[in-house]
């Protein structure tokens, strides 16, 4: 057996203390924004089982091989990835897949925090009852006069880093975990009560229809190739976040039970989304299909037309903010492990430079949406080319790499004893399809982000 390491930066108190933090870098706008909006867009029903079945084929095997990498190593991504291709006798240059995730999810904190920045925006919004007296274009200006604002645009991104670096800079029991506990357990309640509120409406019975009846004449090759990817990118695999919270886990948790788990808590709260969501849009003669302004557009038109419209919208916007907190600590980690490891600064002073880095970066994206709006590459602005690039390029090949490295080149030995699933009939299936199942998945997509598909 191979001499266990040992984090420097500590590790979960619990099996359920990683649950709860893994399923909240999984769970974030990627849930409550881009999923119901994607299903409105690709029929509803069998968009969303085949969502569910590109979770169990692709999603969780590829988390368990990231979860079981991070935990081997003990260490950030890029020198997790170094030691263990040492331990195997391969190539260094595997230190440049941990590379890959730790940039990547860099890159995708630096727009993503702009985005979340909208939500902070919009609890102002809901909370101040602007929705209630707002005409449905008013309540379109709303939303562009915030876009073509980079004043209010900048302080709302760079509030929302400053929660992000406040909660990193704390460390692993301290600031993450203490943070999770918390915000998981809210977002939950939240979650629920805007349910509960959708089962009273008119259009409740009418949104589960559309959930759950699938019409598979609606489900296009492209509607398919949405829902593989929004499995794979909505458990946040591929960026490094996944592999370092793995470090953290104790020796004595089921690598396999805690992945399923997080996979089905990520997807429920999907689920719940939509059926807090959709209900609305019935109830209140709205358009599924509406897009990226489901959530900021469409939603706070019913906010003004419902009972308590301002309760329930703050709420909702409050709830929204969770889900991008609870992600962006996650994608600020895998930096500041690096930094502490390599650098020898302290954790709070490492979560800083980090976190000041990915701000400054964060203003490109800022701009692209007002006074940047006519630059473009390839016709895409600054922030379309950082979305386009981590997420059609970076984490799919990462995922790829991940499946490719623990499934081909790990020594069987490795694996069994970190897995500790023995070598029986559970092994093997997450053996074949981790070998050629999940990495046909992911080619798939990427051929599909570059075009070739």
């Amino acid at each position: 057996m191979t001499t266990k390491r040992q984090s420097i930066h500590g590790q979960w108190s619990s099996r359920w203390a990683f649950i709860m933090a893994a399923t909240g870098s999984a769970v974030g706008l990627g849930n409550i924004w881009r999923f119901p909006y994607l299903t409105g867009e690709y029929g509803g029903g069998a968009f969303v089982l085949m969502y569910i079945g590109c979770v169990l084929l692709v999603g969780i095997p590829i988390m368990m091989s990231e979860v079981l990498l991070g935990r081997r190593g003990r260490q950030s991504p890029i020198n997790t990835m170094a030691s263990l291709a040492e331990e195997e006798g391969l190539t260094s240059g595997w230190r440049y897949l941990g590379w890959m995730g730790v940039v990547a999810g860099f890159l995708i904190l630096s727009f993503y925090s702009v985005v979340a920045g909208w939500t902070l925006e919009y609890i102002f919004q809901a909370g101040s009852g602007n929705f209630l007296t707002a005409t449905d274009e008013e309540i379109g200006e709303i939303f562009d006069s915030l876009l073509r604002n980079p004043g209010q645009l900048m302080a709302m991104h760079t509030l929302f880093m400053a929660l992000t670096v406040i909660v990193v800079a704390m460390g692993v029991q301290s600031g993450l975990e203490r943070a999770v506990k918390f915000l998981m357990p809210a977002l939950f309640i939240l979650l629920l009560l805007m349910v509960g509120y959708a089962m009273s409406t008119d259009g409740f019975e009418e949104g589960v229809y559309y959930l759950f009846y699938p019409d598979w004449s609606k489900l296009s090759g492209e509607g398919f190739l949405a829902a593989l990817g929004q499995a794979f990118f909505s458990l946040s695999l591929g960026m490094g976040a996944i592999m370092v919270y793995g470090s953290y886990l104790p020796d004595d948790a089921s690598i396999a039970n805690t992945s399923v788990t997080i996979a089905l808590a990520d997807t429920l709260v999907a689920i719940m989304a939509g059926l807090a969501i959709f209900p609305l849009v019935f109830a209140y003669g709205l358009e599924t299909g509406s897009g990226p302004g489901l959530i900021f557009v469409t939603l706070p038109i019913a906010f003004g037309q419902m009972p308590y419209g301002q309760i329930f919208g703050t709420g909702f916007f409050i709830l929204l903010l969770f889900a991008a907190w609870t992600s962006s600590i996650s994608l600020l980690e895998p930096a500041v492990a690096w930094l502490v490891e390599n650098r020898g600064i302290s954790r709070a002073r490492s979560a800083a430079i980090a976190g000041l880095i990915a701000w400054v970066l964060g203003i490109g994206s800022v701009l692209s949406f007002n006074l940047w709006q006519d630059y473009r590459l390839f016709d895409k602005t600054y922030f379309d080319i950082m979305e386009y690039v981590t997420s059609n390029i970076m984490l799919p090949l990462g995922g790829l790499l991940i499946a490719v490295f623990t499934a081909w080149l790990m020594s069987r030995k490795a694996v069994i004893e970190e897995l500790g699933l023995g070598e029986g009939l559970i092994f093997r299936t997450w053996l074949f399809v981790v070998r050629y199942v999940a990495p046909i998945g992911v080619v798939i997509i990427f051929l599909h982000a570059i075009g070739f598909l």
